[in-house]
C-alpha cells in the first residue's frame, strides 16, 4: 500500500475523516494515477465502514461527529472525481 507523507492511505483517510488533513488540488498534486485511484477506493471503504456502524440513535454528539466525518470524506471525494476528470485519471 502506497504511503502518503510518512502515513499509509488508511491512515490519512482517518485524518481526513477527523478533519486534520483537507484534500484539495494542491495536496492531490503529488498522487501518481495509480495512488489516486487506490486513495478514492479506500475513502469509499471507509465511508462504508462508517456508515455500517451502530448508529447512535439517543448521543446528540456521536451523531454529529459520524455525519461530520461522513460530510468530510463525501466532499473528498468529490474533490478527487473532479481533479481526476481534469487529469482524464480513471477512477474506477
Amino acid at each position: 500500500m502506497p504511503n502518503v507523507r510518512g502515513k499509509s492511505l488508511k491512515a490519512v483517510i482517518r485524518d481526513v475523516a477527523e478533519g486534520f488533513v483537507v484534500v484539495n488540488p494542491l495536496f492531490l498534486k503529488s498522487f501518481d494515477h495509480e495512488t489516486l485511484r487506490e486513495f478514492y477506493q479506500e475513502i469509499s471503504k471507509v465511508q462504508v465502514e462508517i456508515r455500517s456502524g451502530r448508529f447512535p440513535s439517543h448521543d446528540i454528539q456521536a451523531i454529529r461527529n459520524r455525519n461530520l466525518k461522513l460530510q468530510r470524506l463525501f466532499g473528498a471525494t468529490m474533490i478527487i472525481r473532479n481533479y481526476a476528470r481534469e487529469r482524464r485519471v480513471p477512477l474506477i
